[in-house]
């Protein structure tokens, strides 16, 4: 599939047009960010192992009934999604202490909570990524309590299917962010699920294996998410997407 206009330029995504005008293509980059885009390098390969962990994981999402933008792994790097309406609102569901949370708030680091912590930020570099209440982002205009209620209890299905996966796996989902987005005015989630907006550990020992490593300023930034990608996905996934053995 050829890549139409480029509609948008993230941090670490482009958005192009495709034939179809409901859909587009998201092409994954090498960019890396933090520090609302203060610290940024380029990594190789990480365009690459983001976009098939995604797919994997809005494929695990779409089989347990959750809607989502997710078309189709079109190759390593460049998705097929429906185009949708972007909320500016970033929802995070926290499973155990760390990060910023405890940097705020008086909990212990690696504090595990019997219920998921659900938090939502203002998707704004400008503002520094405010938290919001719900009152805030409806008089934004951002959204309405209905869909808000969604976002919410979706967030939480999401919590629960990809704890699950990946307890099977050996591996820890610490919190995630997802963004969300209005396609003929239902609620799906969109944006990409990654090493890039989850914390993930080895269940084990607790090793980080996500984008905390470059916030911190550690190397194998790279190889953690070649461990991710080698611990989620199938046989069937590397073979339908001619992923390299060597790479994985």
């Amino acid at each position: 599939m050829k890549l139409g206009k480029l509609l948008y330029t993230g941090k670490a995504k482009d958005i192009y047009k495709t034939d179809n005008p409901d859909e587009v293509i998201i092409r994954f980059r090498d960019d890396i960010t933090a520090g609302d885009g203060e610290k940024h390098d380029k990594i190789p390969m990480k365009g690459y192992y983001n976009s098939i962990i995604s797919a994997k994981f809005f494929e695990v999402l779409e089989a347990a009934g959750i809607k989502t933008h997710y078309i189709t792994l079109v190759k390593p790097g460049y998705i097929l999604a429906r185009k949708l309406e972007m909320i500016p609102i970033e929802v995070i569901a926290r499973n155990i202490a760390t990060g910023s949370l405890t940097r705020r708030y008086p909990f212990k680091e690696g504090q595990e909570f019997k219920e998921p912590i659900i938090q939502m930020d203002y998707k704004s570099d400008e503002y520094g990524d405010p938290m919001l209440n719900d009152d805030i982002a409806v008089a934004l205009g951002f959204t309405t309590m209905d869909e808000l209620d969604k976002m919410r209890k979706i967030t939480l299905k999401v919590n629960n299917i990809l704890k699950g996966f990946l307890k099977e796996r050996g591996l820890l989902l610490p919190d995630f962010k997802l963004e969300f987005g209005r396609y003929n005015s239902k609620i799906l989630v969109g944006d990409e699920i990654s090493p890039d907006t989850c914390r993930l550990w080895e269940m084990k020992t607790r090793k980080t294996l996500d984008k905390d490593l470059f916030r911190r300023g550690e190397g194998g930034v790279i190889d953690a998410y070649r461990i991710v990608a080698s611990l989620i996905l199938d046989d069937r996934d590397k073979k339908r997407w001619k992923l390299e053995d060597d790479l994985l």
